[in-house]
């Protein structure tokens, strides 16, 4: 939706990924992020005359598999073409890439929306060496070029023109990376640039079927950044053209700090690229059985884990979506139920307590290791059978998250387990009543609320280690 109701924004999504492959797509230089500068180049990525490049087998094993996991067609037959553009990051001088026959073509990726799940067609995937990178800050009056990234293996994952919505852009790029990182084809790591997005859109009166002019977008490197830089550009593009303006096609860059787009330059065309086939390569010859191969190998991917969740685990669609975010998180939940545990109450404390913990740290449950599903499975255990109650349990799993030790060696080591015998809790409550008369008496005229006020003034006497359900037993029999 764009910013007047009048018009229909329309957006289409060009995906880099970088493939998880330990060598360059044509050499065999490092992948591996973060070396020194220029020191992962060989005499193929940095396009000495008379050096010859060799593909590499696993990205293409790595694009037919991503385009398996979003209902591809795979090309039996396709090839490389050079895409020529004069840029310092680019020493050939042209950037080998997959022109009019990529590997995968007309595929989709589901999302959901408010209105529900909504189809967005992927129209091509195909392979593309990456170009190096320019650094500018802290080098005087000149730039810096690192080749490291030159020959660096990418996806480009185009989608049709289906997204209406920055909403829409934003979670087509959380389900897509969800996808990359299960298959084991891309970290989706965008601060380091393994994962960027481009956006291509335009604004057109609604109801009307010819597309606007479209504006490419560049610079989005997060999620967030995605939606801000469409929500800016769909209300410039409005703007421009209720003030009758005519809308240029061009690439404008995201400046996140000033929170506008900027024009960068005039939007090529494929002709101005003199696109050709790759002479170096032969074309790419694919059989039917090594897809097959590639197809059995494919992982339980998201959709069909939340599915399976609703189902066999009969949890909430909210708590499949989350716990099937991420695969290393799955693969906890799961694990905790196999050794026993509730899925519920398991997956309630995954996504509150352990969330949280993580969140604050920045980290990863795989980052993670001291904190087992076991452990958590024996926690809820003891909420179950007395021993801790569900508020005493939170500073045992605090504990358990950070230390690793078992919950049965937290609770003794801070003197944490539930009072659960009447005769301990007798003398507290006697003594929280003898100390609030007036509120007594205003129980005993109606007021029940006050109730919890009492169980409240037990809790704190007793450090939280009162068992509720005596706890209001109890009260209630002394006041009534």
């Amino acid at each position: 939706m764009s910013a007047n109701g009048k018009y229909e924004t329309v957006i289409g999504l060009e995906v880099h990924a970088q493939l998880l492959t330990d060598s360059k797509i044509f050499c065999g230089c490092s992948t591996k992020f973060g070396a020194d500068p220029n020191t992962q180049t060989c005499p193929v990525c940095t396009g000495m005359p008379g050096s010859l490049p060799v593909l590499n087998r696993k990205a293409v094993e790595f694009a037919i598999k991503t385009g398996l996991a979003m209902d591809c067609e795979i090309s039996l037959f396709s090839r490389f073409a050079r895409k020529n553009y004069f840029y310092p990051d680019l020493p050939k001088g042209y950037q080998i890439s997959q022109y009019e026959l990529p590997i995968c073509e007309r595929g989709h990726l589901d999302i959901k929306t408010s209105e529900g799940t909504k189809r967005i067609g992927i129209t091509r995937i195909h392979m593309e060496e990456d170009a190096g990178k320019n650094i500018h800050e802290g080098a005087g009056p000149y730039s810096l070029v690192d080749l490291n990234r030159a020959g660096v293996p990418l996806m480009e994952i185009v989608s049709d023109p289906d997204l209406r919505s920055p909403e829409e852009a934003s979670e087509y790029m959380r389900r897509l990376r969800t996808i990359l990182r299960y298959i084991g084809v891309c970290d989706g790591n965008m601060e380091q640039g393994s994962l960027r997005c481009d956006a291509n859109v335009s604004v057109r009166p609604r109801g009307q079927r010819e597309l606007g002019v479209k504006v490419e977008l560049k610079n989005m490197n997060s999620f967030r950044f995605v939606e801000k830089a469409l929500e800016y550009e769909i209300t410039r593009q409005t703007k421009a053209i209720e003030d009758g303006e005519k809308i240029i096609q061009e690439t404008r860059l995201w400046d996140s700090a000033a929170g506008v787009t900027l024009s960068m330059r005039t939007k090529e065309e494929a002709h101005d690229y003199r696109y050709f086939p790759e002479p170096d390569l032969v074309p790419i010859s694919v059989e039917k059985n090594w897809i097959e191969e590639i197809r059995k190998g494919l992982p339980e991917l998201p959709g069909q884990k939340i599915e399976r969740f609703i189902k066999e685990y009969q949890l909430p669609e909210y708590d499949s979506e989350l716990l099937a975010s991420e695969k290393p998180l799955a693969e906890w939940f799961e694990e905790a139920v196999k050794l026993g545990g509730n899925p519920k109450a398991a997956s309630n404390w995954i996504m509150g307590e352990l969330m949280r913990l993580l969140n604050e740290e920045g980290l990863s449950i795989e980052e993670k290791p001291a904190v087992k599903p076991a452990m958590l499975v024996e926690m809820i255990g003891l909420i179950e059978n007395g021993t801790i109650s569900g508020k005493i349990a939170k500073t045992v799993f605090e504990e358990m998250y950070k230390t690793g030790k078992q919950a049965k060696i937290v609770i003794e080591e801070k003197g944490l387990v539930q009072i659960a015998d009447a005769g301990s809790l007798a003398p507290v409550i006697d003594e929280i009543l003898a100390r609030n008369p007036k509120e007594v008496e205003r129980y005993k005229a109606g007021d029940e609320k006050l109730i919890g006020f009492f169980v409240g003034q037990v809790m704190r006497a007793t450090k939280g280690k009162a068992n509720p359900a005596l706890l209001n037993e109890l009260l209630k029999k002394k006041l009534s």
